[in-house]
């Protein structure tokens, strides 16, 4: 998990191995576990006060995120040391791990339950399996889950930035953390902005929330806007011409077939969808099977 304080980058710089990491979860998991998810963790779940026992508080954080994240059988031994990122795991066979916090979190208590939420994500990663070649797509693999699995509200909700101090943890930029958590939003009809006691949190959910109500309205989506409209159809008559041009719509693409077919990302878990060009039609995705309005 990145440093606090460190400088903070923005927008959307791991964009395609976020969407790779909700992809491979519904792979891995299957739409039906993904829906025994569909309740967040609750503030009142992980408060934590400076009146409260330190390690009782973090026993019982810890055993919060375990039991939302169906790790009965994984018991969690927490413990604080000087270190330069904010947390660390031994991802051994179990039944015990043993999780390192760094010490400022003895003073700075109300961001345990974002350390934990990351640190606990990747047992259950570990446990599941689940993998992405090289350090850095592993971390953002282990955020993305977090958040689309409902822990990682809070790890958003640890950027904070004022004109002395800025603070963020994990590996994906606050609008990430927007996007993944509106995904889940979407698809929950959960909206987790109350929960938020950053407005810096707030702000980057609403633009990450923006981008991904964008994802279900790109063509041939029937949501789509009449811009969109018009460069899909311009390339849909290139792609029926005798000397097609490459499609300028960037999501979908094109197969002559014959018959010619469109392909496109679901935009609930960005699995490519091929369907027939045949005007409106209904598509559903294969992998997390939403049911896709479509006009072709």
């Amino acid at each position: 998990m990145a440093a606090p304080g460190s400088d903070i980058e923005h927008g959307y710089p791991h964009l395609d191995t976020v969407r790779a990491a909700i992809t491979a979860l519904y792979r891995r998991l299957s739409r039906d576990t993904v829906d025994t998810f569909g309740l967040s963790v609750l503030p009142g779940d992980v408060a934590f006060s400076d009146q409260d026992d330190l390690y009782l508080g973090v026993q019982r954080v810890a055993r919060v995120m375990v039991q939302h994240l169906r790790l009965p059988d994984a018991r969690m031994i927490v413990s604080f040391r000087e270190m330069r990122h904010a947390g660390n795991v031994e991802l051994a066979a179990g039944p015990e791990y043993f999780i390192e916090l760094n010490s400022r979190f003895k003073t700075h208590r109300r961001d345990i339950g974002a350390a934990l939420a990351h640190e606990v994500t990747h047992v259950y990663l570990h446990r599941l399996g689940l993998s992405f070649p090289g350090t850095r797509d592993n971390e953002i693999l282990t955020d993305t889950t977090a958040a689309y699995l409902g822990t990682g509200w809070l790890l958003l909700d640890a950027y904070r930035q004022d004109s002395l101090t800025s603070q963020k943890l994990g590996y994906l930029t606050p609008e990430e953390f927007g996007y993944v958590l509106a995904k889940r939003a979407l698809l929950f009809d959960e909206d987790p902005s109350p929960w938020f006691t950053s407005p810096q949190a707030y702000e980057a959910y609403t633009r990450g929330l923006e981008l991904a109500r964008r994802d279900q309205s790109h063509p041939p989506l029937a949501a789509a806007g009449w811009t969109g409209r018009r460069r899909y159809a311009k390339d849909r008559r290139s792609a029926r011409s005798d000397h097609p041009s490459p499609a300028t719509g960037g999501d979908y693409a094109f197969d002559d077939g014959p018959p010619l077919s469109v392909s496109f990302p679901c935009p609930t878990c960005r699995q490519r969808i091929r369907v027939p060009v045949r005007g409106r039609l209904r598509a559903r995705c294969g992998l997390c099977r939403t049911v896709l309005e479509c006009d072709t």
